[in-house]
């Protein structure tokens, strides 16, 4: 569920293991329950929940698992969490945007500090980060879906603002806002997305070494791992050398 949105840059999740899984499922079904307790429980009448469901099908969450943290929030006897977003610098200068879903804002604000703090970074105020970045819809398909042609057509008919195609999968950006209505005008002319979210877009990203990429990825792993965080986004990139040492 992180959300480091490198595209081709950075996926940085090896194997699926089982407590990696269990985790992310964990996640998912906060981010559901939330979703759901805030609206409608019906993903057809609240586009939160509509989005929420998508990400968890992306990531293969069994339909019972989605079902039941959707009942949790119905039923009234779901933990009440507070949405926080942390804004920081890492190592060579990247900046990191992480949000969190908490029922504790003292315990997870240490947690987050401790991991920058470690990693030679810091945390900064709101806003120090943000306006390095910019708030978008993100809606990614798969290869199969079509060629580039077919998804252009379809990303300009459905009002999205830019397409990214390669061998590997579509990548179709649109308003944060219109997020929902993008993305299910795309999935009566492609089919279901492979997902759909709100995402923070870096409008520039900084180039990093080996060592410097090392360290991000350490720190990125060490907030992934936090079960109050909920997504990372961050804004560097790396050569293609650098990339199959990182992967090695």
């Amino acid at each position: 569920m992180a959300g480091h949105s490198q595209f081709k840059n950075i996926m940085h999740r090896k194997g699926k293991q089982d407590a990696v899984r269990s985790k992310m499922f964990s996640k998912l079904a906060r981010e559901i329950t939330v979703a759901a307790k805030m609206g409608m429980p019906d993903p057809n009448m609240n586009p939160r929940l509509r989005m929420a469901v998508l990400a968890a099908r992306a990531e293969n969450m069994p339909k019972d698992n989605i079902e039941r943290a959707i009942k949790k929030a119905a039923g009234g006897d779901a933990e009440n969490y507070d949405e926080v977003r942390y804004e920081g610098r890492g190592p060579g200068g990247v900046m990191l945007i992480v949000e969190a879903l908490t029922d504790n804002r003292n315990r997870t604000s240490a947690a987050v500090r401790s991991y920058f703090t470690k990693a030679g970074g810091e945390l900064g105020a709101t806003g120090s980060a943000t306006f390095m970045f910019d708030r978008v819809g993100e809606i990614t398909y798969p290869a199969s879906a079509g060629d580039a042609d077919k998804v252009m057509e379809a990303a300009i008919e459905a009002g999205a603002e830019d397409v990214v195609s390669d061998e590997n999968g579509h990548v179709i950006y649109c308003g944060f806002e219109d997020l929902s209505d993008v993305s299910k005008a795309l999935e009566t002319a492609l089919g279901a997305p492979a997902s759909a979210k709100g995402i923070w877009k870096p409008q520039n990203n900084v180039e990093l070494d080996l060592d410097k990429a090392t360290s991000v990825m350490k720190l990125i792993d060490n907030l992934d791992n936090d079960d109050d965080v909920q997504n990372v986004f961050s804004n560097f990139e790396v050569s293609d050398e650098v990339m199959a040492k990182l992967t090695a």
